[in-house]
């Protein structure tokens, strides 16, 4: 075998091993080490100033267990078993703060929508533009909510993956390594309208 050839090996047994000990990601080597330092700005900024009024849900590693603390917060003040609670989502007009945190649940920005927009003026969703492969969602609002009061008339149930891979592998937890979640969105379409253009949301892009 060239040279280039047990090179080109090497390289690859190095990218796998680095892959199996990293969060899933699908960038560069260069934007990947960007994303990993702003994670680490985000907890040391946790660290040094507390608990932030948004949460980059982007940043954490294993999102399902911020989700449930969230939940688990919920049910503790309110005294309510937590297998009767899941979340309602509300989209803010604010793009990635707030002013304030909220009385119960938290807020999370970080989030893009593949296949669709977020239609700022009519605060729901909308057609994408040509060309327009992505959109941010501004700040959403995470409020633990008893599952018999969820209301599921005029939203999109949008699946949320890690990257944009759309699939992953069941881990030791039971969660899956990039599914997230389904996220509530407010839609003047029915749920097949987005289903046919395969909307999911996204904690992080590819670049």
């Amino acid at each position: 075998r060239s040279m280039t050839e047990i090179r080109r090996k090497q390289w690859y047994q190095r990218r796998v091993r680095g892959a199996a000990k990293s969060y899933p990601s699908l960038k560069p080597l260069g934007s990947y080490i960007i994303d990993l330092l702003a994670r680490l700005s985000f907890f040391k900024n946790w660290i040094t100033k507390g608990i932030p009024t948004v949460f980059w849900i982007s940043g954490f590693y294993f999102t399902q267990s911020f989700l449930t603390g969230a939940t688990q917060n919920f049910a503790r003040k309110y005294k309510i078993p937590i297998d009767h609670l899941t979340f309602d989502f509300e989209v803010m007009q604010s793009e990635e703060t707030m002013e304030a945190k909220p009385d119960d649940g938290v807020y999370v920005h970080g989030l893009f929508i593949e296949g669709a927009i977020w239609d700022r003026q009519n605060m729901r969703m909308g057609e994408a533009a040509p060309k327009i492969l992505y959109d941010t969602i501004p700040v959403v609002w995470l409020k633990p909510k008893e599952k018999k009061d969820i209301s599921t008339e005029g939203i999109y149930e949008a699946p949320v993956y890690k990257t944009s891979e759309r699939r992953g592998t069941l881990s030791t937890t039971g969660h899956s390594t990039n599914f997230v979640m389904f996220m509530m969105l407010k839609s003047g379409e029915p749920q097949e309208h987005w289903v046919n253009r395969g909307v999911a949301l996204l904690t992080q892009l590819d670049d």
